[in-house]
Parts: structure tokens; sequence; C-alpha cells
């Protein structure tokens, strides 16, 4: 269980990546992550325990294509939730509507696990959500990258980088680091900031890699950045990674925005502008 924060945060301060997840949502076969049940209100205490208002919730790789457990998610939160979702190519225009409805605000591509969506997809599909205004949050093979950089450029939509692109340390040497600085660096691209706690030099949740990615990029683009903690760590479930503690990665993102200013435009403003979110109180807009 998490414990408190090491500094209060902002209103409306927002977890832009966490998974809902029950037994009633049945997994795809395959599936290499099945973690045991993240609830709705298992989420709102850890929202509460570290002073988080908003969240978007990603639709998990054991799904596949199936954002049931998306969508019974962002009915059961309502307006202080946004959605991502994992939809195939054959998706309808009207399925995409109903999802915009209940709050999507995005599909992602995971080709890291799972692949429940082909890549060659990644380009019609983006054509196909650039009218509802949404985004494509990307988690890629590292030296993919390198050879989507010319599609990437193209897409009619902007870009989210998942858990700072999930890159092999050391980080910033590698040539996908590169591209993903060029597409921020052009207004196509965010980085989000977060899976410190996945990084191969990760101890206690803690990465030097991780630690000069994000500096960098927040030195670079911190309108281009936002963070989220990666609730309920599946990789971690499944024994991949080293259970994190929550409030240890949202103090990490204090230590590496180095100011009130700008962690509140991580955690409050940036999010609001990429999913979407009702400037200033709303009613009913609180976890």
């Amino acid at each position: 269980m998490p414990g408190a924060p090491v500094r209060a945060v902002p209103p409306r301060a927002c977890d832009c990546h966490v998974h809902v997840y029950g037994a009633r949502y049945p997994s795809v076969p395959g599936a290499r992550l099945t973690p045991p049940d993240a609830t709705v209100p298992m989420l709102r205490a850890m929202q509460r325990r570290l002073g988080l208002e908003r969240v978007v919730l990603v639709t998990p790789s054991t799904y596949g294509t199936d954002n049931a457990s998306l969508v019974d998610g962002l009915a059961e939160l309502g307006a202080c939730a946004r959605g991502v979702a994992v939809v195939g190519p054959s998706v309808t225009d009207r399925e995409l509507r109903s999802l915009h409805d209940d709050g999507v605000r995005g599909i992602r591509f995971n080709q890291t696990l799972g692949d429940a969506t082909p890549i060659e997809a990644l380009e019609p599909l983006a054509r196909r959500v650039a009218s509802l205004g949404w985004h494509l949050q990307l988690l890629a093979r590292a030296d993919d990258l390198v050879h989507l950089e010319p599609t990437l450029a193209r897409l009619p939509v902007q870009i989210v980088f998942d858990h700072l692109g999930r890159l092999p340390v050391p980080g910033l040497a590698h040539p996908g680091h590169a591209v993903i600085r060029r597409l921020v660096d052009a207004g196509r691209a965010w980085v989000k900031l977060s899976g410190a706690y996945l990084a191969a030099d990760a101890r206690g949740g803690r990465s030097p890699d991780a630690d000069s990615l994000a500096r960098v990029h927040l030195a670079a683009a911190p309108e281009r950045m936002v963070w989220g903690s990666d609730w309920p760590h599946p990789t971690a479930s499944a024994g991949l990674a080293e259970m994190p503690d929550d409030a240890m990665l949202l103090g990490l993102l204090r230590e590496w925005t180095g100011d009130d200013a700008t962690f509140a435009r991580v955690l409050v403003d940036n999010p609001a502008r990429l999913y979407d979110f009702p400037r200033g109180d709303a009613p009913g807009d609180d976890l």
C-alpha cells in the first residue's frame, strides 16, 4: 500500500496511466499479464491517498481489443476520468463514436506485449480517429522506432510515447531517443513520464537511466509531458519487475520537475489539454 506523497499535489492533478482489471473480463488467449483484480474502488483509494483527482484509464494488453473493463471503469468514475482504448482495423465509425461518448480520447498500440493491433494498422487507424480529436499512444520496440519515424512524422494525430519510450539502458544513447526528441521538438508528440520502475537498471522503483531521460525531456519540452503511475503495476505482478510504491513514483516526478510550476504543469495543465478535461472546477469532477 502506498504512503502519502512527499509534497502536496495541486488541485485537478491527473494520473495519466492506470488499468482496471476484473475476473469477469475474459483475458485473451496467451495473455502474458494477468494480474489480480484492480477495481475502481481500489483505484479511488490509491488516488485519494496521493491527492490525485483525475485519471486516465488505459485498456491493458490482457484484454486485447475488448474495451469492456475500460468502458465500465469510465462509467463508474464519471467526469474525472478519460480513456485510451485498443481497437482493431475492423472497428466501425459508430463504435469509435460510442467510445468517444464514453470518454475515450486516444487509441493505444502496444507492440511489446500482446500485439493486439498490427502495426500496419497504425496509419489507417490514426487517420480515422483524427476527426475525433484523439491521439495515438505508442509502446513500440525501441529498435522499431527508427523504422517507424517516417510513418509517425506524417500521422494526422498527436503521438504519446508510453513509459519514456521504453528504451533500453542507456536510453539517451539509443537511436529511438533521437526519434522521440525530433517528433516532440516538431510539435508532433508527447512523452508519458511513467514506467521508471520497468527500466533494466531500476532498483526500489528508481532508475538512474529513467531519471536522465525524464530530466532531458522536461528541460526541452515541459509543455508536452504527462505523468502516469502504471497502477496496479501488472508487469510487477507477473514477477517481471519490482513492485514500486506509488507515492515514491509521484515523488520522483517532483524531483524531475524541480519546481512547483512545472510539477503543476505536468500534472494538471498538460493532461487537461491532451485528454480534453474541463478547465477549472466542474460539478462531479473529482474522485
